[in-house]
């Protein structure tokens, strides 16, 4: 197998693997966990444990 004939068939390999994750992402099924997954960082995380408050002499 030659060089072109290589590189030729992973070109139509990996753009037929794009093209499957296109349809895969934009599929109706997966629409309630792609908007789950755009809220989480809208969401509150939990609570800190204690009294202890974060301030900036305290952050990580």
């Amino acid at each position: 197998m030659s060089q072109g004939t290589f590189s030729g068939l992973l070109t139509a390999f990996l753009f037929v693997t794009f093209i499957v994750g296109v349809i895969w992402a934009y599929s109706g099924k997966r629409k309630a966990e792609f908007d789950a997954a755009a809220r989480l960082p809208l969401e509150d995380g939990p609570a800190p444990h204690g009294n202890a408050q974060r301030t900036s002499e305290n952050a990580p």
